[in-house]
């Protein structure tokens, strides 16, 4: 028997590996989010550098008006592991992703909740967003590969993605009936989460709207298999 999910909060997963540079910034932006029902789990997949001590002491500043959970992993698990932790630990309604090296607007998770509150047909929706690079955040530039609206399915029967990974917001249902992602595609699993989705029947979606901010540095985790500066 499953869990019950808590209604209308939304679980933010916040997956890590030494990001001891930008996690501050990116739990800054979730502490200034508009939206106040939710909850937010850092999976530190086992981080070398100084990561688990900026949660710490940022969550030392914060606590215990904005509680943050943290699980360290004793082992390195990579992305698809960790994130399905995180994916099993999540209690909300809906459950959102967070890279540890990028940023949300402060609306993000109000306006997508909301966006799926008025479209109980959607079961994921992502959003626009903008990179800029590490320690110049006015240097932000559009990204053109999203797709919106019937397109979306239309590109994934392709062989196409159109969804940053990072801007998704989700019902927690479809991890449920879906599962979280696999390891058989390295470096894809967000495409494969996707298209799980797709082939269950399930509507997917972007915003228009430009709610997350993707940093560009050299030890992204895309750089290993994109090429420097991939903006997937």
């Amino acid at each position: 028997m499953l869990y019950p999910r808590v209604e209308g909060c939304v679980s933010v997963i916040v997956t890590c590996y030494n990001v001891e540079h930008y996690i501050e910034d990116c739990l800054d932006s979730l502490y200034e989010q508009t939206y106040q029902n939710f909850e937010v789990i850092v999976i530190n997949d086992a981080s070398t550098d100084h990561t688990q001590t900026k949660i710490d002491d940022w969550r030392t500043k914060r606590l215990p008006t904005f509680p943050v959970e943290c699980v360290t992993l004793p082992r390195n698990v990579g992305f698809s592991g960790a994130l399905t932790i995180g994916y099993y630990l999540a209690k909300g309604e809906y459950i959102a992703v967070q890279d540890g090296d990028d940023l949300s607007h402060r609306e993000r998770l109000e306006k997508q909740v909301h966006y799926l509150r008025q479209h109980p047909d959607i079961m994921l929706v992502g959003s626009n967003y903008m990179t800029f690079p590490h320690g110049q955040f006015h240097q932000q530039k559009p990204v053109h590969w999203l797709k919106f609206g019937a397109d979306i399915r239309q590109t994934y029967w392709e062989g196409g993605h159109c969804i940053c990974h990072g801007t998704a917001l989700f019902r927690g249902e479809a991890f449920d009936t879906l599962g979280g992602p696999t390891r058989r595609i390295k470096g894809a699993e967000d495409y494969e989460f996707i298209a799980k989705c797709l082939n269950a029947s399930y509507q997917v979606d972007n915003l228009t709207d430009i709610l997350y901010y993707y940093r560009l540095h050299e030890k992204q985790r895309s750089n290993e298999f994109f090429g420097k500066g991939s903006q997937a």
